[in-house]
């Protein structure tokens, strides 16, 4: 089931280094949102911070708040691993395990998490993740070929297909797209459109139009100047955000003055 996010004055450190700062929003469940903003405004690291990724960086921490359906994923209590099945990642570039099969490829997050199924559960999870990522049409006849061997489109299904196996409540995407050629882009913009009726999906793109196409909400990141932690300029409706931002810099970077 899908979740909504609630943040909260979110601070994200590296070491001593304040890299995002104050950061507050609600992210509604069953919706896509984009975050937009130029190269090292710090939107790649709070995306992290949703799923507790970035944590993978010794002396990584923050201060503030990120509640899933009311859970703070920051309690003392609560298990970074487990974090990382309920609200899944998908990378900039296409990572398929280069040694697996497309079929292996798709159970490794199941795998991975100890889950024992039987050869009729693991077929069924595959083709689901698969058709899932609509990607099953195109591959269900060499299920046991590398996942290595797919087109750079059909990789990055893998790749969600491979998410979604674990059946998340959260899907983040940091420039899913940025990789591929405009036809596979298209197609991963569908399928972008057609899981949020199943998942929270959060994506980063620096695509204006791609954002603008794909989310129904947005959020602009920026900095103050070089050296100075990210923060959030601007976050609303998509409609809205392209249409009258409320902030001279959002519109600046939107209409493509700066950035």
């Amino acid at each position: 089931m899908a979740k909504s996010i609630d943040v909260s004055d979110l601070d994200i450190y590296y070491g001593d280094f304040l890299a995002v700062q104050g950061v507050s929003m609600h992210i509604p469940a069953k919706s896509v949102t984009a975050f937009i903003g130029p190269s090292g405004c710090g939107k790649s690291t709070f995306l992290r911070s949703l799923n507790r990724m970035h944590e993978v960086i010794p002396g990584a921490r923050v201060e503030g708040k990120v509640m899933v359906d009311g859970q703070s994923l920051y309690d003392p209590s609560v298990d970074p691993v487990a974090v990382r099945r309920q609200i899944g990642m998908v990378f900039q570039r296409p990572n398929p395990f280069p040694t697996m099969s497309i079929y292996d490829n798709v159970l490794a997050g199941n795998r991975l998490n100890a889950r024992k199924m039987s050869k009729s559960d693991a077929d069924d999870a595959v083709e689901r993740a698969l058709r899932g990522a609509n990607l099953w049409n195109e591959v269900k006849d060499r299920l046991g070929k590398p996942g290595m061997g797919l087109s750079g489109g059909q990789q990055q299904r893998l790749c969600i297909a491979r998410a979604i196996a674990v059946q998340p409540q959260v899907l983040l995407m940091d420039e899913p797209c940025s990789a591929l050629d405009p036809i596979s882009t298209s197609a991963i913009e569908d399928l972008i459109f057609d899981l949020k009726s199943d998942y929270t999906i959060v994506i980063v793109t620096h695509n204006m139009q791609q954002a603008a196409r794909v989310s129904d909400q947005t959020g602009f990141f920026n900095l103050k100047a070089t050296g100075e932690p990210g923060h959030l300029v601007e976050y609303d409706e998509t409609k809205q955000m392209f249409s009258n931002p409320a902030n001279e810099a959002t519109e600046a970077y939107i209409s493509g003055r700066f950035g």
